[in-house]
């Protein structure tokens, strides 16, 4: 018979006695671990109690893997009650011998005010180096590879750690999700604050970011996924451009916020001729007739395709092959406005100084009405020239507004999709050449209720989540394969 050891997160008695109650409904295990970071925390009857420093250090992993002498290491990560499914545990086992998985992860569902929503997760790639990848909070670790990759751990994060040991298990076998729903949490109400969508940029997390960006850099160079920081040298001599630069505006129905977007393009002061290409993706609330009052200043070039398949990402493509175009294409949402009359030459400026074929700027959340949200100026300074495209398999966007050589551009192609073709794009540059960063705030992104990425449900969010781990997979393939050349 296959035994388990099971770790959970403990507060207090109170807190921890249902889940352990859960537990030990199941024959399978043979030991349940308290993880306490309170020195005075006190051992529940029949359990045993490790202090911890938190949850997710290496120096918790290692004094799991030290605990562990069983078949299977059970961690929970969440002080939220857990209760297993009906002979979810047995299942879990049964599915591990059956796949020889390093780790099994499943779908869950959540029940917060008495109300039960399902919680699915995706399914793990190579690519998915995401530290905020969701398994939930149940994993369910092959006991000789935790200990395997505990042993490996060298570094002494507080953060890091668990993210550490992950991808150091999926370096022994496969992460497997198994989208059957083997488990519930009562959770306590959650404050949904807006902010933890750029968590990951807020300065008061650059501590855990730093050690993030380490861990999944050693796992890069352990896969053979790592580029060094040499960089192709770009000539920006290709084609005979009549304008230095582009802005490219897609927009379908978006009647609210296209002439603001428009104005502050026009209001551009450059030494260099530039002008402005509108793809109006089929508008039928009034855009397209705002575009139109904006036709007489010969710089407007307003497009209609003719054909209806096109996403953000052919839009993109359509602008860029224009004849129209010019030596640099910079990007402006439909929905933004750039932060003043500079912001054109100092993303154009940029190419020349950093040798880059494509540029990132920095931009700050505000509402429509263009007062700031927090956490404010989002200026993604986890990006290095050293080790940003390494960095950027990991973090879920590079920042706005983006800047693109047109030629390389126009090789490249974007996706056609209306999701993650920017990150792409991001990624794709950076396998070869530097990509430039500007630091002064520049573009005002616009957070309101039509925005794309507004409230969205747990499927789109799981769908968009996928296809950006698929696009990393493929690059992070497409790295590995240059490396061995």
């Amino acid at each position: 018979m296959k035994t388990i050891n099971c770790f959970v997160p403990y507060a207090d008695a109170a807190q921890v006695q249902a889940t352990v109650n859960a537990l030990r409904q199941s024959e399978l295990v043979t030991k349940i671990f308290l993880l306490a970071t309170a020195e005075d925390a006190q051992p529940l009857e029949g359990c045993e109690l490790i202090h911890i420093d938190a949850i997710t250090s290496s120096a918790t992993m290692k004094k799991i893997a030290a605990a562990a002498d069983a078949d299977f290491v059970l961690l929970y990560t969440k002080y939220d009650t857990l209760v297993p499914g009906y002979f979810a545990i047995e299942r879990l086992v049964r599915l591990a011998g059956d796949s020889r998985a390093a780790m099994l992860y499943a779908d869950s569902y959540s029940v917060v005010d008495g109300k039960k929503s399902n919680c699915p997760v995706i399914d793990y790639q190579f690519g998915s180096l995401r530290d905020d990848f969701n398994f939930g909070n149940l994993l369910f670790f092959c006991g000789c590879c935790f200990k395997k990759a505990a042993e490996g751990i060298t570094a002494n994060y507080t953060a890091a750690g668990l993210y550490d040991l992950r991808l150091r298990v999926s370096r022994l076998g496969d992460l497997v999700h198994v989208n059957e729903y083997l488990y519930t949490e009562i959770a306590a109400p959650k404050k949904e604050d807006g902010e933890s969508h750029f968590s990951y940029v807020d300065p008061r997390n650059r501590g855990a970011q730093i050690e993030m960006e380490q861990a999944c850099t050693d796992h890069l160079k352990a896969i053979g996924g790592y580029l060094e920081p040499k960089f192709d040298k770009i000539e920006f001599d290709k084609g005979d451009f009549e304008y230095e630069a582009s802005v490219i505006i897609p927009v379908r129905n978006r009647v609210r916020t296209i002439r603001d977007a428009i104005r502050s393009v026009l209001s551009q002061k450059t030494d260099f001729p530039f002008n402005l290409i509108i793809i109006d993706n089929l508008s039928t609330d009034g855009t397209s007739e705002a575009i139109e009052e904006f036709t007489s200043d010969e710089r407007v070039v307003h497009i209609i395709p003719e054909r209806d398949d096109l996403g953000i990402g052919g839009c993109w493509n359509m602008g860029v092959h224009h004849p129209k175009c010019g030596k640099f294409a910079v990007q402006l949402d439909s929905d933004d406005i750039y932060k003043d009359e500079n912001t054109l030459a100092k993303m154009v400026a940029a190419f020349y100084e950093q040798n880059c074929g494509m540029v990132v700027g920095t931009y700050m959340l505000t509402d429509i009405n263009l007062q700031m949200l927090p956490p404010g100026v989002i200026d993604h300074k986890e990006w290095t020239p050293e080790n940003g495209r390494n960095n950027a398999l990991r973090i879920n966007g590079l920042g706005a507004p983006r800047a693109f050589y047109t030629p390389m551009l126009r090789e490249i192609k974007v996706p056609n999709t209306s999701y993650g073709e920017d990150y792409a794009l991001g990624l794709a540059f950076s396998r070869h050449n530097q990509i430039g960063r500007v630091y002064d705030v520049v573009y005002l992104c616009r957070r309101w209720e039509d925005n794309s990425d507004h409230a969205l449900d747990i499927v789109k969010t799981n769908n968009n989540n996928l296809y950006k781990d698929r696009i990393r997979t493929w690059e992070l393939q497409a790295r590995v394969a240059l490396n061995k050349k």
